[in-house]
């Protein structure tokens, strides 16, 4: 086993193709094929399921794939230190709910790397996208919540994903609201305050079960719902609207401006917040890094 096939393995992974990952690699296809194919021999693993239009990785393949990466940070880090080496482009991907605090941890790992060259990845996505982004290999960890409705569901899905789920804190429930809403300078908001404004939420497209929500107050039982996609919006939407959405009540002021507030919410419920990985993967450094980050953070607020 050698340091280039693992890079081979790695290119042909991203990318779902031989060819596309030869050409990344500058090399000629023949080559990456029979680099993967002397790995898979040498291992005694099938890595790849080949396909028509490109190949997939098997469970096995999505294990070892774990290792490939935490070797290749590895000896990345080797070659900066001892060599001087800076021309390595390092990779890392996180994938999360709409949640500032996990941008800001991902803030911080870009400024502790700020290389001259890297390909990091946040993606702020649907749940269900969250949680296949994981299981495939896709994103090495996976910010998002569990609550008492959606806890037994999710647990089960992430099991048969080979997925565990570790808590960063447990937050009770708020809502975020503008700071001129007329329910700005309650200390405590009910949902019978709430009832006549309306709800936003993100959208969880075919999937868009209760159980996938970020919110874990059900729109059915509101009267006004919006649904949106991204945080920008719900943001404008927030302040052009008077409208609430449901939230952990963490926020950055720092990125989010002092436009929107967070007020506590009367309710029983809570929320664990937390991340999601595979079973029996190594993170890289800069999952590691990443990692830390939020607990820092999390520890601070």
């Amino acid at each position: 086993m050698t340091l280039q096939q693992l890079r081979y393995l790695i290119a042909v992974a991203e990318t779902g193709n031989i060819t596309q990952a030869a050409e990344h690699l500058f090399v000629s296809q023949p080559s990456v094929t029979a680099a993967i194919r002397e790995l898979e021999k040498e291992m005694n693993l099938t890595l790849f399921l080949r396909q028509n239009k490109g190949v997939t990785l098997t469970p096995d393949g999505e294990r070892f794939l774990g290792y490939a990466r935490k070797v290749i940070d590895e000896a990345d880090e080797l070659e900066e230190t001892f060599k001087g080496l800076k021309e390595q482009k390092p990779h890392f991907t996180v994938s999360c709910q709409h949640y500032s605090f996990a941008v800001n941890a991902f803030v911080q790992l870009i400024r502790q790397f700020d290389a001259a060259q890297y390909d990091f990845t946040i993606r702020e996505e649907q749940t269900h996208e969250i949680i296949e982004d994981v299981a495939h290999m896709k994103s090495e960890l996976g910010i998002l919540y569990l609550s008492y409705a959606n806890e037994k569901i999710l647990r089960k899905i992430f099991s048969a994903r080979d997925l565990v789920f570790t808590e960063l804190f447990t937050a009770k429930p708020h809502v975020f609201i503008s700071s001129q809403h007329p329910l700005a300078g309650k200390e405590i908001i009910t949902l019978r305050d709430l009832k006549n404004y309306p709800y936003l939420t993100y959208e969880q497209g075919v999937y868009n079960s209760f159980y996938y929500q970020e919110e874990f107050l059900d729109a059915t039982d509101q009267k006004k719902n919006i649904r949106v996609q991204d945080r920008a919006t719900l943001f404008n939407l927030l302040i052009g609207l008077n409208g609430y959405t449901v939230c952990s009540g963490v926020i950055s002021h720092a990125l989010n401006g002092d436009n929107i507030i967070a007020k506590p919410l009367k309710m029983k419920e809570q929320m664990k917040i937390g991340y999601i990985m595979r079973k029996e993967t190594v993170l890289s450094r800069y999952g590691q890094v990443y990692l830390e980050g939020l607990q820092q953070i999390v520890g601070a607020m």
